[in-house]
């Protein structure tokens, strides 16, 4: 179901999360659909539609999330929260591989929500390598 944001705060989350999506970093150009926004709590789970609560997230990142907040860390076995943009620092859970195609989780947070979110599809992975061949590298900040 679509989700009406004012004008202030779409501007708001374009300017913090850059276009891009706020858990695998992917670019929109690159990820092929507009970004959606995600409720980190989920509505179902009494999230608000609130700046704290919201991200731009990729089509696929938004599916396979749906309205998980936790997941199993595939380490541990131990349950954990996923990912949150607005919490939590994105290079503490995450580095990129050496060729910039695949997302590692640093942490069980991290290897949790890469998990659960899939976040290195065969899909995305194959439009990353495209976008590498023509020079694309994830920003310093990601």
């Amino acid at each position: 179901m679509a989700v009406y944001l004012s004008k202030a705060l779409r501007q708001r989350l374009e300017n913090v999360d850059d276009h891009r999506c706020a858990y695998c970093r992917t670019p929109q150009a690159n990820s092929g659909n507009p970004m959606v926004v995600d409720h980190l709590r989920p509505r179902s789970k009494s999230g608000a539609t609130i700046f704290e609560n919201l991200c731009f997230a990729c089509y696929r990142c938004n599916l396979f999330k749906g309205s998980q907040t936790h997941a199993i860390d595939p380490l541990s076995g131990e349950t954990c929260p996923l990912f949150s943009p607005r919490r939590d620092i994105w290079n503490e859970h995450f580095i990129w591989d050496e060729a910039h195609l695949r997302i590692r989780g640093l942490t069980a947070v991290g290897r949790a929500t890469t998990n659960a979110l899939r976040m290195n599809n065969a899909v995305i992975v194959d439009a990353r390598r495209n976008w590498v061949r023509l020079g694309w590298q994830p920003d310093a900040n990601t």
